[in-house]
Order: C-alpha cells, then structure tokens, then sequence
C-alpha cells in the first residue's frame, strides 16, 4: 500500500527546530498512544496505518543526515518516490534510544520492551523495576480579582487517573493487556481537591498541585496537576499590570467645586479628596492601592473621574443651573 507525502514534524507533532530528545520523546509518547493492540477491535485498521506513519516519520527525523535531506527537499527527499511499506506490521521498524530494535514481530511484549526501557510483559507482568512516570496535566482555575490579591482556598473537582486496581498499574494480567484497563494501567476518575490559592496570583501564574496528574505505571510515581490562573472581568476594578483602575462618578457641582467622596480598592473604602475643578476623564491616584508587583511592593489605583447628571432635582435646583447657564452665555457673548 502506498502512504502519500505528509509533513513528518506534523506527524510527531513537533517543530522543525525539535532537538533528537524532543523527537524521541514525541515518538514514544505517540507510539505508546497509537498502537494497535491498545486500541479497540473497530479501530485497530486505522491506528495500525497511524502506527506506521509514525514509525515511517521517526526513521527519517532521527537520522540526522535523512532529517537534513528532507528539509532540503521536502516531498522529493525520495526523488519523488512514494515511501512504501508492507500491508502488515512487518515492515514497521522501532527504535530505542535512536538505535533500531531488531527482532519485533508487533506483539505486545516487544512493544513495552521498547517504551519502558527493558520492562516485559511476559509471565506475571512488569518487572519491580519498572517505574514509568505519570503524566502532569493542565487545567484552569476562575478567581475574583478579590482572590487573587488576598488568595484564598478553593474546591474543585477535575478528571484524573488511578492506577488499575485489577493490574496495580502494570498494565497486563496473565501474560496480556490487562482487561480493566485496557492495557493502559490506570482507570480515569473525578476527584474533589482543596486547593489554596497564595496572595497575590496574576493571570496566567500556574499553581502546581504535586501528585495529583496522571498515575504512573509500575513503581513510578503520578503526575502533577497545574492549574492556570485566569482572572474573571470585575465590575468596578479594572487592571493594568501592577496598577488597578476605577471610576469616581461625580455631580457637576462636586467636579467644579471640589468634594470628599469615598471610593471602593482592594483594600476596603477609602475616602478621597477630589480637587476643584476637576474634569471629566481626569485620573486621580491614590499610592500604593494597587495590585501586588511582584517584587515585595504595589502598583497604584487610579481613579477615573466620571461626569453624572442628578436625576432627581427639584425645580429650585434646575432654576440654579439655568441662571448658571445664562451667566456662561452672557460672558462669552
């Protein structure tokens, strides 16, 4: 069967400045996840083609003098021959440690010899030294701007792993894949977690939650979890790197004359001095009423001056402001 050109960094799922680490790395990790005596009967044909196209892209990019034609001349590093291989998985070749393994005849015994650096699955399973790390894993936590400046404890509840309570996380029972879990050592579960968020979070900090990611395999230990921190949109604050930005709404009279008004900051209500004649867009700073800079110190708060028109004034009131607006007319005439 021919396999038409594809980009082999697109394959691995790396990029074209990759080191050898990185390609093996993705390598092991795509083999591990696409071979076929790991998937499901109806999807055995395609991770099997899959399986082979991985192994076809490895071949190529782990050699240095292969990698360094294919980037010179892309689809036509073959002099444009198509790249064939057998029907079966006897034409997939594996490596370990960039050196190609001779003898695999695709059985699930070669394929964790492969992965896990000597490990075999033959007779009770795993060897005890065997110790295959679990994955970390990513998710996201929503907090207040309020919780982020003072920190606070949060619950939630994520998806994770366990390992196998029928194979103990060795993958196989009696000489094959291990039913329950499908080969894969572990079992997915949710779980509730308490989480203390420390004071003074940013967006985009991550929190690490050790080990409480993806259970391990054998005598490896789990995976961390790290939560993302994203900031949710705040009503009144508004924040600009270490400095948090706010509005002060303000009648006329108050921004002409001057007044003291009080304000909302991270730190509770504060009373502030509006100067006379005070103009709408106008910023006020209040010092050190910030967001926590990182470096032991605050930005500071800044109050935007709002202009609002009273709502409610009696007719005395509005006479006021039409003698007002008859003066401003009458000196500028």
């Amino acid at each position: 069967m021919s396999v038409k050109f594809q980009d082999y960094y697109e394959i691995l799922g790396v990029g074209r400045e990759a080191t050898e680490k990185e390609i093996k790395a993705a390598y092991r990790k795509l083999a591990r996840k696409w071979h076929p005596d790991l998937r499901p009967p109806a999807e055995k044909a395609a991770a099997e083609e899959k399986f082979k196209r991985i192994n076809e892209a490895y071949e190529v990019l782990k050699d240095p003098e292969k990698r360094s034609r294919y980037n010179q001349l892309g689809e036509q590093w073959r002099d444009g021959q198509d790249f064939r291989t057998s029907p079966d998985m006897e034409g997939v070749r594996f490596y370990r440690d960039g050196e190609p393994v001779s003898g695999f005849e695709g059985g699930f015994s070669d394929f964790f010899e492969i992965l896990f650096g000597g490990a075999t699955a033959r007779g009770q399973g795993f060897r005890r030294s065997t110790a295959v790390r679990g994955e970390d894993l990513e998710s996201e936590i929503a907090l207040t701007i309020e919780e982020a400046y003072r920190g606070t404890a949060k619950t939630i509840r994520v998806s994770g792993s366990e390992l196998c309570s029928t194979c103990q996380g060795t993958a196989v029972q009696g000489g094959s894949f291990c039913p329950r879990c499908g080969g894969l050592g572990a079992s997915s579960r949710e779980k509730t977690l308490e989480v203390k968020i420390p004071p003074g979070v940013r967006e985009g900090n991550r929190i690490r939650l050790r080990g409480q990611g993806g259970a391990g395999l054998g005598e490896g230990g789990p995976g961390d979890l790290f939560l993302r921190v994203r900031l949710l949109p705040h009503p009144v604050f508004r924040l600009a790197g270490a400095d948090i930005e706010s509005d002060v709404r303000l009648f006329p009279d108050q921004a002409l004359l001057g007044d003291r008004v009080t304000v909302q900051t991270l730190d509770g209500p504060v009373t502030m001095t509006v100067p006379p004649e005070s103009g709408a867009g106008k910023k006020l700073r209040l010092r050190g009423k910030g967001y926590p800079d990182g470096q032991k110190g605050r930005g500071d708060h800044y109050v935007r001056v709002v202009i609002d028109i009273p709502r409610d004034l009696g007719e005395n009131e509005k006479e006021l402001y039409r003698q007002l607006n008859h003066l401003r007319q009458k000196r500028s005439g």
